[in-house]
């Protein structure tokens, strides 16, 4: 609004200077003085910078997000695939109708329904039509990739999306990353297949009004940092809004990639309970490894906040020395853990060993003792997730070693897992 009220000023100021005429004389005296006047090129283009930084300030302030400013109408259909939080502000109608359409290679419409839009993510209501119906191929590889406007290119993050039941509708929702304030005009791209297995990409025009997005409700810094068994986390700061709540930070975790969901073991307690994880993400940087976790949105009423290092990776030195003479059904104990040797073969290929381990376990310095040598791992192939008679998960796979020798032992240096820390760091509330 501050950006439109400015071009009408100008464009007035503008008509006023123009309806100005001076006289032919003055006219000629300012010509005369300015031609001979010496050039101040510096001054004028610092006084230029100046007024441009005032100006970006001015609209930074005015074009922040406005919390709650906007009730409009609530999105139909999408019903089956939101829930919580998405759902509860949809049913308010916490939103932006958008209904821009275009027509896919095969015919398929896409409509853009609406979407909501905080300072933590922005989310696209969209639909697939074709009364024709809707083929594997474009169900299986339609996507929508990206947002792209002023100071805006936002990636997608993660969606749901729902067929029903004459292939004829796709409803989909789908989660980007948060978009500049200061767009107006936006351009979502996807990608579509064609005829012969290639994919193109497409882009759909869509309004934004800034102004009917959503504050975060609650931003602190955090700087808090944690030791773990193979490094450090730092948490830098939290940012809570209406959609969801993102706690970001980096981490220098030698292990971090053994274990699988290690952030999964890190909890977002608010007033005393549990606040629902709605994934993450990590990217590599210099500085170490950047991370976010998402959750869902805050209680309205918020009196304590705690973040919890319940679980995460670490590592335990073993120096295991298994003998593989004779295999029985029971478990082999490490250092609270649980190992199976399930089958030992060799063949022209070399030694196989099948095992199962709990599935947060990833063995490291893993080798094969025979009589004369000792054999490093060679690969480990057919992992695969089973039960076990008593209903414990555990994950299964082969070990496979270069030698036709006959194995003696399995020797183990150590073990990547999930480690419990129950490390709390208070988060003021205040």
């Amino acid at each position: 609004m501050l950006v439109d009220n400015l071009e009408k000023r100008l464009a007035e100021e503008k008509e006023l200077n123009d309806s100005i005429q001076a006289p032919d004389e003055l006219e000629m005296r300012l010509r005369s003085a300015l031609h001979n006047a010496p050039k101040k090129t510096k001054r004028f283009a610092l006084s230029w910078k100046i007024v441009a930084v005032t100006l970006f300030f001015i609209i930074l302030m005015e074009s922040q997000y406005n919390a709650f400013a906007f009730y409009g109408k609530k999105l139909f259909g999408f019903d089956e695939m939101i829930n919580g939080t998405l759902k509860e502000l949809n049913e308010k109608g916490m939103g932006q109708m958008v209904g821009k359409k275009t027509e896919l290679e095969d015919g398929t419409e896409l409509r853009i329904n609406g979407l909501i839009s905080d300072s933590n993510q922005l989310v696209v209501y969209y639909t697939l039509s074709n009364p024709k119906g809707i083929d594997d191929t474009l169900s299986d590889n339609f996507r929508l990739s990206r947002i792209s406007g002023f100071l805006t290119n936002s990636n997608a993050e993660g969606g749901t999306s729902l067929m029903n039941d004459d292939h004829t509708e796709i409803k989909g929702t789908l989660s980007f990353e948060p978009v500049s304030p200061f767009s107006k005009k936006l351009n979502l791209h996807f990608w579509q297949p064609l005829q012969n297995d290639q994919m193109t990409e497409g882009s759909i025009a869509i309004p934004y009004n800034p102004n009917k997005a959503m504050a975060a409700e609650f931003k602190q810094s955090l700087k808090k940092t944690s030791k773990v068994d193979k490094g450090t986390i730092t948490f830098h700061s939290i940012t809570a809004s209406p959609t969801m709540t993102m706690i970001k930070g980096t981490l220098n975790v030698e292990n971090f990639d053994r274990v699988d969901t290690s952030f999964g073991g890190i909890e977002l307690m608010a007033n005393g309970k549990p606040v629902e994880i709605m994934g993450s993400s990590n990217l590599s940087s210099i500085k170490g490894r950047k991370f976010d976790i998402r959750y869902n949105a805050l209680p309205k009423q918020l009196n304590s906040l705690e973040l919890v290092i319940k679980e995460f990776a670490g590592y335990q030195r073993l120096e295991e020395k298994i003998s593989l003479s004779s295999i029985n059904n029971g478990p082999i104990s490490l250092d609270g853990k649980e190992l199976w040797i399930k089958n030992v073969s060799t063949t022209s290929q070399g030694v196989e060993i099948t095992i199962a381990t709990d599935d947060d376990v990833m063995l490291d310095g893993v080798s094969l003792k025979t009589q004369k040598e000792v054999i490093p791992l060679k690969t480990t192939v057919n992992q695969t997730y089973t039960k076990q008679e008593d209903g414990k998960e555990v994950k299964e796979r082969t070990l496979q070693f270069d030698s036709t020798a006959r194995p003696e032992y399995l020797l183990i240096e150590g073990m990547h897992y999930m480690k419990v820390y129950n490390k709390k760091m208070e988060i003021p509330v205040d």
